[in-house]
């Protein structure tokens, strides 16, 4: 008889559950969270399984790896499809959910989500750790700014590298400011270190990159943006159709229809929100600063006149998502006399 299995991913132990083909509970148990803890707990009873399934989460892509590995059919879940199958459970536990993940791998009602391949993690763990640092720098650097200004002193519009000079100027005769600007300085300068030192990795890292030198040839396309695009992607083949893509990273519409009721929303917002934004960010480059001529910047332009600079740089976004796609598809350079969506089509 055919069995399926469902896991519900904890930090320590998951909970583990096998169904059949009926819908009977065979087996559950709770398991260390270990690719090895778990396939040694499947091997033990021999059962001829189907489909073992687990919710996408921070641990799943380590597990997901371990078990396919060890030859097992493993699938990761949509989170969003899992939460809103599981929504009219009266009881919600670990246990519950583990048995909930196995009944849907046996009737079929998930949607797979794709496992990205190691290089593509480490690339994106990369990106991750560049964009804390980043924030968390521009989060000191504000606040030095705020704190200044309670007591009268205005830091004004200042470069990077006089940043450090103007606020000592303006706290030096104060103790407590003084104080307080030396040590914000010094965790603002260990930051600027170590974000130009991953920076540098990125750099080089998209240098090593054929993906990202092609995805480079864009207008608007810089090393972050490229490495960050063809991470995420990781694989073009496992989508259909270029156009999927835009849809991949909430760059569509969102829709809803009953009866009389239709109503276009705005963009879903779904995926990846990094290379969303990256995205929005190239779209924005590419209307504000490049001035080389290209058929998809002309088609940008004409929706910025028609309806405004915001939706037209969302528009392009996903523009950008589906050319550039296309380009990883061929293993093409950008051509400047495609793009729009009559040439594309």
């Amino acid at each position: 008889m055919e069995h399926y299995a469902g896991i519900d991913v904890s930090l320590e132990a998951s909970s583990v559950c096998i169904v059949d083909a009926s819908s009977k509970v065979v087996r559950e148990a709770k398991v260390a969270s270990e690719p090895e803890a778990l396939i040694a707990w499947f091997s033990e009873f021999g059962l001829s399984l189907v489909r073992i399934g687990l919710e996408a989460g921070p641990l799943s892509q380590w597990l997901h790896a371990g078990l396919k590995g060890a030859g097992l059919k493993v699938e990761l879940l949509e989170t969003r499809h899992v939460r809103s199958a599981f929504r009219t459970m009266p009881v919600k536990t670990d246990r519950t959910d583990a048995r909930g993940i196995a009944q849907l791998m046996r009737l079929g009602w998930f949607r797979p989500v794709w496992c990205k391949s190691l290089s593509a993690q480490e690339t994106r763990a990369l990106l991750a750790a560049r964009r804390l640092l980043k924030a968390k720098l521009k989060s000191i650097e504000l606040s030095l700014r705020g704190l200044l200004r309670n007591f009268g002193l205005k830091l004004g519009v200042v470069t990077a590298k006089a940043y450090e000079g103007r606020v000592r100027a303006l706290a030096e005769g104060h103790l407590v400011l003084e104080a307080i600007a030396e040590a914000m300085l010094a965790a603002r300068g260990a930051l600027r270190r170590q974000f130009a030192a991953l920076h540098r990795r990125v750099l080089v890292a998209a240098r090593a990159s054929l993906r990202a030198r092609l995805l480079m040839t864009t207008p608007g396309v810089g090393a972050v943006i490229a490495l960050d695009y063809a991470s995420a992607v990781d694989e073009p083949s496992r989508f259909s159709s270029s156009r999927r893509v835009g849809a991949y990273f909430g760059l569509t519409q969102k829709r809803y229809q009953s009866g009389e009721t239709d109503r276009t929303g705005r963009i879903s917002k779904i995926g990846d929100k990094a290379v969303r934004a990256s995205l929005y960010e190239a779209a924005h480059v590419m209307l504000t600063r490049v001035t080389k001529p290209s058929a998809l910047r002309s088609w940008g332009l004409g929706l910025k006149a028609r309806l405004g600079p915001r939706k037209a740089k969302v528009a392009l976004a996903r523009r950008l998502a589906v050319v550039m796609h296309h380009m990883l598809v061929d293993n093409a350079p950008f051509d400047p006399a495609k793009g729009s969506p009559a040439i594309a089509a």
